[in-house]
């Protein structure tokens, strides 16, 4: 009799254990679900202007500028304004300051946004042009140009990005090839940790562009807008902008989930690459990459035992460029979008149709379109165009981060969810250090 009291019992407890099983299930999927929004701008972090001025870094300077990798802790703060407040930057600027304040600074974000536009369509089919040398850059140009531009209106910008996410882990080999080269670990290691500085205009303009990168300003914008457009998705808004969704704890505590996993993966990859053209390129005495070509070298030690490793290198550089770039772009665009919608109050965003939208996509459709025109009005090279384009974006960081850090410290805007004290300390030692560099950059540069 016992005994089937106890059978009975484990089979009653079967269907509670699966059920556990289940919600367990159920609750790591909506995790993984819920991670997209810092993803994809990680993802996008890492495009071709990215991937080359990293490039450049490494090859130049060799491990003297590791330590930059470790600033990219604002874009947490942006993520959690836009939830919150269920708006755009542009808009929580105009909010607690007005047009007035917000115009200077979108106009800045767009001008910064199309000349990284031009860049990256031009890195692209400069990378291109590698295996198919015989068409020129302007015809690659114009299909990345039209294929973008298409996906953006008729498809869903999720559903794009999601595909292309993937291309992006290619962007992974050169953590590979980092191993490969291997080095003094050690000596690796002090040069993440410890700052280095050199008070030349070289290598001071590579810190300002090296920020202007892994902080960029449109990340800030583009993070803020997408976790607005989440609260959309979710039900908790039908207009960006109109109302205050509610937003739980936890919901909180998933956004800063999705930005330490976004803003890692974007951080080890920038590690990764510094250090694997340090390894293969610095150390082999080529300081200067001043074509895609140079720039794929520094993948040859993954696939040196391969016959033809120098066209194999350049195939897997080929497709990191392209899947970053194809990701990326739509995410310049959309910013510009997102910031003058919010300025003039038009309709906004890219889970709209083109009918529903369309000043919005019209923007988009524009800086694409002027991007494109710049390669070929523009002397400077593409890869030294990307240089100057992350540079700018430095410059252009530091006012957007003093305002940031102001609306994350508003208790009118966020009411309890402000940034706390090691927020407040993080966030404004990495605005003061941008500072400082730009500061200096121009000093040793124009003094």
């Amino acid at each position: 009799m016992y005994n089937y009291i106890i059978v009975d019992k484990l089979k009653k407890s079967k269907p509670q254990l699966n059920h556990n099983k289940k919600s367990k299930l159920s609750s790591f999927l909506s995790i993984l679900r819920s991670l997209r929004p810092s993803l994809i701008t990680g993802a996008a972090d890492n495009d071709p202007s990215a991937i080359t001025n990293y490039s450049q870094a490494g090859a130049k300077f060799g491990f003297d500028l590791l330590w930059v990798v470790v600033f990219l802790y604002p874009v947490g703060i942006c993520a959690r304004i836009g939830i919150i407040t269920g708006r755009g930057l542009t808009s929580v600027i105009c909010k607690k300051y007005s047009k007035i304040v917000a115009f200077p600074i979108v106009v800045l974000l767009i001008v910064g946004n199309i000349i990284n536009i031009s860049a990256d369509i031009g890195a692209m089919a400069a990378s291109i042009k590698l295996i198919f040398p015989q068409i020129p850059l302007i015809g690659f140009s114009i299909i990345f140009s039209i294929i973008i531009l298409l996906s953006i209106i008729l498809i869903s910008y999720k559903k794009y990005a999601r595909i292309l996410r993937y291309l992006t882990l290619t962007l992974l080999v050169y953590f590979i090839t980092a191993i490969i080269v291997g080095g003094n670990w050690k000596e690796m290691l002090l040069f993440s940790i410890i700052p280095h500085i050199e008070l030349t205009p070289d290598f001071m303009m590579m810190i300002v562009a090296i920020f202007g990168n892994a902080l960029s300003p449109y990340m800030l914008f583009w993070q803020t807008s997408e976790e607005s457009e989440e609260n959309i998705a979710k039900n908790k808004l039908k207009e960006m902008g109109l109302g205050k969704p509610t937003i739980s704890r936890m919901e909180i505590r998933l956004i800063k989930i999705d930005v330490a996993i976004g803003m890692a993966f974007a951080v080890f990859v920038m590690w990764s690459i510094m250090v694997t053209t340090a390894g293969s390129l610095h150390f082999n005495e080529i300081y200067e990459i001043q074509t895609a070509d140079q720039a794929a070298q520094a993948l040859e030690p993954l696939v040196k035992t391969f016959p033809h490793s120098g066209e194999i290198s350049k195939i897997i550089f080929v497709i990191g460029i392209i899947g970053t770039g194809l990701l990326a772009i739509p995410v310049f665009a959309g910013t510009c979008g997102y910031a003058l919608s919010e300025l003039f109050g038009w309709k906004e965003g890219l889970s709209k149709k083109f009918y529903q939208a369309r000043q919005f996509y019209l923007i988009i459709i524009i800086c694409i379109i002027i991007g494109l025109l710049i390669n070929y009005i523009n002397p400077i090279s593409p890869i030294q165009m990307l240089l100057y384009a992350a540079t700018i974006n430095g410059i252009i960081l530091v006012p957007i981060l003093v305002i940031i850090m102001k609306i994350a410290n508003d208790k009118k805007i966020l009411g309890n969810r402000v940034n706390g004290l090691l927020s407040n300390i993080l966030g404004w030692t990495i605005t003061g250090i941008i500072l400082c560099s730009v500061i200096t950059f121009l000093f040793v540069k124009f003094l």
